[in-house]
């Protein structure tokens, strides 16, 4: 199995916007009001940190999924897709819908929060199975 890292690198860049998206433009104003958090207890963050880790994790994140879809032979974006939705109805879903329920957290909240990770395995998955590395010069 080889992996093309550049994809793996596009696709952390590609979720890491979908997060901005996700959370600063889409769903702000309602993601804000079910986590109440204070503008001003954000202000207390180091205001690189939390970006840089995230992209680190979200290289992590791509790498595996990059793992998962050379081993199942994902070579389209839609099968690379249909592994990132597999992931996270069987893994991801499931752990965190437990997590809401038992925290009491509303399903809203637990809709933005979590659909953000199903919509972004998809995206990178669909770019790491559509991205195949040319075998010979001419095609």
């Amino acid at each position: 199995m080889r992996t093309n890292y550049l994809a793996v690198v596009v696709c952390a860049i590609a979720y890491w916007v979908l997060g901005a998206l996700w959370y600063a433009v889409l769903f702000s104003k309602p993601w804000m009001a079910l986590e109440g958090a204070p503008a001003a207890q954000s202000g207390n963050m180091n205001p690189i940190l939390p970006y840089v880790i995230t992209f680190v994790l979200n290289l992590l994140i791509a790498f595996v999924l990059a793992q998962v879809c050379a081993w199942r032979n994902a070579n389209t974006a839609a099968r690379g897709a249909a592994i990132g939705v597999l992931l996270w109805i069987g893994i991801v879903g499931p752990i965190t819908f437990t997590t809401n329920m038992y925290e009491m957290r509303p399903m809203a909240l637990f809709a933005i929060n979590n659909f953000y990770p199903l919509v972004g395995l998809c995206l990178m998955g669909a770019i790491l199975g559509g991205w195949t590395k040319k075998t010979s010069f001419g095609g």
